[in-house]
C-alpha cells in the first residue's frame, strides 16, 4: 500500500516555504524554507532555493515511507498578489525528480470577498 502525504507550498516573491503533513493535514512531518538553504536573503524566493528546499523535503518524505503526495500551492493572496511566486513551479518539478508521485496539484491562495481595502497607490512627488 502506498503511503500518502500533503505538501503545502507557500511561494511569495521573497520566500518559499514547504510543509509536509500527513494525509489529514494535522500532523507536520517536515518543514523547510528558502532561508535554510541559501545564505543571501534576496535569493530566498528564487527557483534554485525552492528546488533545494523541495529536495530536502522529498528526502524526509522518503525516510517516512511516503510515495504519493498531494500538492497544495499558495501565493500571498488577500489584498496582495494572487499568483504564487517563481519558486512554486521549480519546487513541484524537483519533487517529481526526487521520485514522489504527485496525485493532484491544487491552488489554495486565499481570495478576499470584499474584505480589506488595498493600500493607496504611490503618486510621486507633488510640488
Amino acid at each position: 500500500m502506498n503511503k500518502k502525504g500533503i505538501i503545502h507550498i507557500y511561494a511569495s516573491h521573497n520566500n518559499t516555504i514547504i510543509l509536509l503533513t500527513d494525509i489529514t493535514g494535522q500532523e507536520t512531518i517536515a518543514k523547510c524554507s528558502g532561508g535554510v538553504v541559501v545564505k543571501a536573503q534576496h535569493k530566498e524566493g528564487s527557483p534554485y532555493a525552492a528546488m533545494k528546499v523541495a529536495e530536502t523535503i522529498a528526502g524526509k518524505a522518503k525516510e517516512k515511507g511516503l510515495t504519493e503526495i498531494i500538492v497544495k500551492v499558495r501565493g500571498q493572496g488577500g489584498i496582495r498578489s494572487k499568483n504564487p511566486g517563481q519558486g512554486a513551479e521549480a519546487a513541484i518539478r524537483s519533487l517529481t525528480r526526487a521520485g514522489l508521485r504527485i496525485r493532484s496539484i491544487e491552488n489554495v491562495t486565499p481570495v478576499p470577498h470584499d474584505g480589506c481595502r488595498k493600500k493607496k497607490r504611490f503618486r510621486g512627488k507633488k510640488k
